[in-house]
């Protein structure tokens, strides 16, 4: 019998004012209720731009249990299209990028699909005249995603007809992502390298709080943090600090550290961190890059722009970015217990190398799985995924900060160790995931009041 199918109530007492149960980790049933209800109704990060320069440049992604293709198409609109063959439903793409030329080809039977996805042409044609194959789907060619959004550069599609619009659902956070373009003196970014891709043992919901989670770093990174700076501290006075101990050391900072970066929280979800100051905020200064900024916003636009370095500004559920250093994490949700990590870098157009090379080493050391530091997160998620289910405690404990006027804020500023911005993502989780759920007798459930 089913626990939570068209039993919205039963979703919404799995959230708490301050605690959340357990099965939001654990159950099968609350993951497929949000493949088809949260992500299908809120905006997801696709891709950028910049990995489809030119007509015929595509990326393909598996998100949400749907497989998905990013391309550039001649009018150099960027489309977003189902990558299934409208015919046998075969993949028509199965290389994660490239260039398809004028249109798409699938490998099963050779239909042929325009780059917006209109079939061009099928084998055999004459089989199918007299027959329903141009008035049905299958005629239609591949099917496009019709809501999709790019801004500043970053691709964001919402599957459902239902939903709010892009600004109304990101209202209030997009600032977080200005602050991460405007830190180009063109204005743009461009995604360099590869991505680092991990898959992690744990529900998605646990790495995306740990986002948000300032205490845990001077006790989980202890290891690496003080083996830096015990490093450092035999350097001669004066030595020039090279970058691994310039994006290191910062994670020797205490608990009032974490406490004083301060936080933000909207709804739906999404949040920023670092409003105060960060482990980003006192890197070394690029003279050659703030000249540019200089030059191209005036000095104190210039400063407001260099001087906002958020420790994470998360876009749920989807995306955390770091303004500094140009980095983002992309969760892609596989099941309730396995969570694909993407790691991108990206380059602020106009700018010298020396930012590149920041970003690159910073992915290296604390995201990639050999890091020295995300071993000792990945070790911690996936021990709460298996022993979270041990006997007489249900519930996960979100109290610290707790405060009543928080409940029903559409803008709350708090300090960084708060657990606020880990309680707001789950009252955006509960809005999202059962304003697409209907009641026993299939009528629309009504959507959450001050959620």
């Amino acid at each position: 019998m089913s626990k939570y199918l068209d039993n919205p109530q039963a979703v919404r007492a799995l959230v708490q004012e301050d605690r959340i149960h357990r099965d939001v980790y654990l159950s099968q049933e609350i993951f497929d209720l949000e493949m088809e209800h949260l992500h299908g109704r809120s905006w997801i990060y696709l891709g950028h731009e910049s990995q489809v320069r030119e007509p015929g440049d595509y990326i393909t992604a598996e998100i949400s249990g749907r497989s998905l293709i990013m391309v550039r198409n001649t009018d150099k609109s960027v489309r977003v299209l189902m990558n299934r063959c409208a015919h046998k439903g075969a993949k028509v793409v199965t290389e994660r990028s490239g260039n398809t030329g004028r249109g798409f080809s699938c490998p099963y039977h050779s239909w042929a699909y325009r780059l917006d996805g209109t079939l061009a042409g099928v084998p055999l044609r004459q089989g199918y005249e007299g027959t329903r194959m141009n008035d049905c789907e299958s005629g239609q060619g591949l099917v496009k995603v019709k809501n999709v959004k790019v801004y500043r550069g970053f691709v964001f599609f919402r599957l459902s007809e239902i939903g709010q619009g892009f600004e109304d659902y990101f209202k209030g956070a997009l600032y977080a992502l200005d602050n991460m373009a405007d830190r180009s003196p063109e204005g743009e970014l461009e995604v360099v390298g590869e991505c680092l891709r991990n898959e992690i043992r744990c529900n998605w919901k646990i790495y995306l709080e740990n986002i948000n989670d300032t205490v845990h770093a001077p006790v989980t990174h202890e290891s690496s943090a003080m083996s830096a700076k015990a490093v450092w501290d035999e350097q001669p006075e004066g030595s020039p600090k090279p970058l691994a101990m310039e994006l290191l050391l910062p994670f020797a900072g205490g608990v009032d550290f974490a406490a004083s970066m301060g936080g933000r929280v909207f709804p739906n979800g999404h949040s920023v961190l670092g409003t105060n100051t960060s482990l980003h905020s006192n890197y070394s200064a690029v003279p050659e890059y703030e000249e540019a900024m200089v030059k191209a916003y005036g000095k104190e636009r210039a400063h407001a722009i260099l001087s906002f370095a958020p420790q994470n500004s998360i876009f749920y559920p989807s995306m955390a970015v770091k303004a500094a250093p140009q980095t983002m994490r992309v969760l892609r949700p596989l099941g309730s217990n396995r969570t694909l990590l993407e790691v991108w870098a990206f380059r602020p157009k106009g700018t010298p190398d020396v930012l590149v090379q920041r970003t690159l080493s910073y992915n290296r050391l604390v995201f990639s799985p050999l890091s020295v530091v995300a071993h000792d997160d990945i070790q911690v998620f996936e021990t709460i995924q298996s022993s979270v289910r041990s006997p007489g405690n249900d519930w996960v404990s979100l109290h610290r900060g707790f405060k009543a006027d928080e409940l029903g804020s559409t803008d709350y500023a708090s300090d960084g160790a708060n657990e606020v911005l880990m309680r707001n993502q789950y009252r955006g989780w509960a809005k999202l995931i059962t304003e697409g759920m209907t009641r026993g007798d299939g009528a629309p459930f009504p959507k959450a009041v001050n959620a």
